[in-house]
Parts: structure tokens; C-alpha cells; sequence
């Protein structure tokens, strides 16, 4: 039986127990947030002996502390975490690698105001700002016009003035109204599952667009155009992450990246292709045999 570290205790791990279990590899929660850890301690985490872990923890200081005392080898390990979280060298490595993406401008505080209009003026409005490296939505916007812009970036700096404000970054994208969104999971270069997400109807009329679902939209299982699976392969290639989320943009003549995520949520186990769950522990056990970096 492989023991597999996953740190945190939610949806993920109460879908995946059951399935990996049948498979040999037990899940352990191991907590490494909302406690105290005795670093001097014989065996500060329990459980503390686990073969591997599931993903790099989210918040990169409790990371750092928990792969010290573990000492294990990572399905997503820190690089993978790191590389995903940032937004804009996401799409910078993806245009760049010839990947579709949206049109992007990226700003890294502080900033003057005849920069942030002539960033504005590089998109036509409305325009959608969000924090480089927060996740599920947080702190997204949409806005119409340069001072409705302007005071949004009023109030960034006024977060990123702090000094203890790691990331003083954001991003300026274009919006695609309509635009059908997916969440494709790849795994080890492969396809394993994908939904689109949508929001109920009621919503959609009261002026919401955010299609994430912890904002109130569902996730469907999908059925994807041969161009997107391969465009997540190509996505998830190029970042080098095993098991990755990637989200794509579909419009009428459009197929964009628009997003990825390493530490993605596990679904119903109806939402991912057949056979899910064998590839999902063999990869767990190709990476509990490879030597730590």
C-alpha cells in the first residue's frame, strides 16, 4: 500500500479515498495550515510517513515546511504550483510557444496613470482585470471605461503599497462576451475529463459573468472538439505540469487558453473519461519511485 500526503481535507480527498484505496494507495490528510508545527519535534506532521505527495500545498510558506518534514516526492510539486499560479507568465510562455490566448496586458505596480490609460487604450472596453495569482475568481472585474479602470487601479495600489504585499501584479484582458468556457484536466499528456461550466440562466440576466464555480456556476461533463483536447495537451506540454487544469475560451471563431491550475479539484467521478482513476494511480505511483530533485 503507497501512502499518499494530501493536505487538504476537502472535496478532492473525500471523491478520491475510495478510488485510490481499491487501487493500493491510501490518501492521509495531513494538515499543514490553521496549526502549529514543533519543528524540533520527532515527527512534527502526522502521519508523518508517507511515500508521496498529491499536490504542493497552495500557500508556498507552509509548502516549503511540509516538503522539509516529508521529504517526498510530489505528483505537483512546488515548480509546478509556482508556474501555474502566475497568470501572465502563463500566457506569456503560451503565446509565445504559438498557443492561443487572450489579448493581455500585463501591469506591475507601481505604476503611473498615463501608463495605465495607454494599457487600457490597448483593449476595446469592456475589459476584464484580475490579480495575477488569485484563484476561484477572487478579485476579478469587469470594467467599461478608463475611469471605472482607473479607480479599481486606485485601490490595487493602495493594497500593493503595503510592503508586505508579495505579488503587486495584475492583468488587463479582453472580454469575450458569450464565450463558452471549459475546464479540460489533463493528465500526464492526456485527456482525462473536462466540463464546461455555465451559469444558470437567472444569473445570466441579472448582468453575472463569471463562470467560476465557486461564484455560483455548474460544471457539466462535456464532450470536446478534437482542437481543444489537443490544445490543453499542447498547454499542459509546455508548462511540463502531470496533472494539470487547463480552461479554455470558445467562441464562434475563437479557442483560447485562458487559464491554468495545478492544484485542480477532483469532480464527480461521472465527469472524467473511463479509466480515470487507474491512470490517476499509476501516475501517483510513477512519482513516488522517482528521486527527490
Amino acid at each position: 500500500m503507497i501512502d499518499l500526503a494530501v493536505a487538504n481535507r476537502a472535496e478532492t480527498f473525500e471523491r478520491m479515498s475510495d478510488p485510490l484505496a481499491e487501487r493500493g494507495i491510501r490518501a492521509r490528510h495531513v494538515p499543514v495550515s490553521g496549526r502549529t508545527i514543533d519543528l524540533a519535534a520527532e515527527a512534527p506532521l502526522s502521519p508523518s510517513a508517507v511515500d508521496v505527495g498529491f499536490v504542493y500545498p497552495g500557500r508556498l510558506m507552509e509548502g516549503g515546511v511540509a516538503d522539509a518534514l516529508l521529504s517526498v516526492p510530489w505528483l505537483n510539486g512546488r515548480e509546478a504550483v509556482v508556474v501555474s499560479r502566475n497568470k501572465a507568465g502563463v500566457l506569456a510562455r503560451l503565446r509565445r510557444a504559438g498557443v492561443p490566448v487572450p489579448d493581455s496586458v500585463y501591469v506591475s505596480n507601481p505604476v503611473d496613470e498615463s501608463a495605465l490609460r495607454a494599457a487600457f487604450d490597448r483593449l476595446d472596453p469592456p475589459v476584464v482585470l484580475k490579480p495575477n495569482s488569485a484563484t476561484r475568481g477572487i478579485g476579478v472585474t469587469k470594467v467599461d471605461d478608463v475611469d471605472s479602470f482607473l479607480g479599481v487601479c486606485d485601490y490595487l495600489s493602495l493594497v500593493h503599497d503595503y510592503r508586505a504585499t508579495g505579488d503587486k501584479s495584475f492583468l488587463l484582458q479582453e472580454y469575450l462576451p458569450g464565450a463558452v468556457d471549459y475546464r479540460v484536466m489533463v493528465l500526464e499528456g492526456e485527456v482525462v475529463g473536462a466540463v464546461e461550466r455555465r451559469l444558470p440562466e437567472p444569473a445570466v440576466a441579472d448582468g453575472r459573468w463569471k463562470h467560476n464555480v465557486h461564484r455560483g456556476a455548474t460544471a457539466t461533463a462535456a464532450e470536446l472538439p478534437d482542437r481543444a483536447r489537443e490544445l490543453a495537451k499542447e498547454t499542459a506540454a509546455e508548462l511540463g505540469i502531470a496533472f494539470l487544469g487547463v480552461d479554455l475560451l470558445a467562441t464562434d471563431d475563437r479557442l483560447l487558453v485562458n487559464e491554468t491550475n495545478a492544484r485542480p479539484t477532483i469532480d464527480a467521478a461521472e465527469k472524467y473519461e473511463s479509466g480515470f482513476y487507474d491512470r490517476l494511480a499509476a501516475a501517483i505511483r510513477r512519482a513516488a519511485a522517482d528521486e527527490r530533485d
